[in-house]
């Protein structure tokens, strides 16, 4: 995953951006040149600079509104198997909302931004409701033998078909998977 971006439109966000860079390393500090001085990274057009990291493929935290970042995105929006997370956190760090890239990352980085703010994050992908679990994000050092048939088998979970397990795998098994022995 390339470096975060955290974009602030205010001053008003600082705080929180602040709490979450200081605790996920490679993350930058971007900010709107006309309202925020402490900016790495200033910015004058909000819209054209999130499309352009978002082009990049890097991961960007938004502390704004999550109508901000899904209209200024909507328009870039192609192939969601290769964009990158986008996240909304609420100024005053009250809610933390993946927007995109759900099971790329940005559930994940969620739940670490939550973390550090104290609240509960907004995660609404299926699987991970239901489940506990993203099967198409497995943890490091697990990978997908057969990755395109991830969505058909999650779909079919969720629609009542249970799973057997054959071997060890402590993250499946912690999780709330439907199990079978047949």
């Amino acid at each position: 995953m390339s470096d975060s971006a955290i974009v602030v439109l205010g001053p008003g966000g600082l705080a929180v951006a602040g709490r979450i860079r200081d605790a996920l390393p490679g993350t930058a500090l971007h900010g709107l040149a006309a309202r925020v001085d402490d900016a790495g990274i200033s910015f004058d057009h909000v819209g054209s600079h999130l499309r352009k990291l978002f082009a990049e493929g890097v991961p960007i935290i938004g502390i704004c509104a999550a109508g901000v970042l899904v209209r200024a995105i909507a328009p870039v929006l192609r192939d969601k198997a290769v964009e990158p997370a986008v996240i909304a956190v609420a100024e005053d760090g009250s809610a933390v909302v993946p927007l995109l890239g759900g099971h790329r990352g940005a559930n994940r980085l969620a739940r670490d931004i939550a973390a550090v703010l104290g609240v509960a994050p907004a995660i609404t992908t299926a699987g991970d409701v239901r489940f506990g679990v993203a099967l198409d994000e497995p943890p490091p050092g697990w990978h997908l033998a057969n990755a395109g048939d991830a969505r058909e088998f999650t779909a079919a979970l969720l629609a009542g078909e249970a799973v057997r397990l054959d071997g060890e795998a402590a993250w499946l098994t912690a999780s709330d998977l439907p199990f079978a022995e047949a």
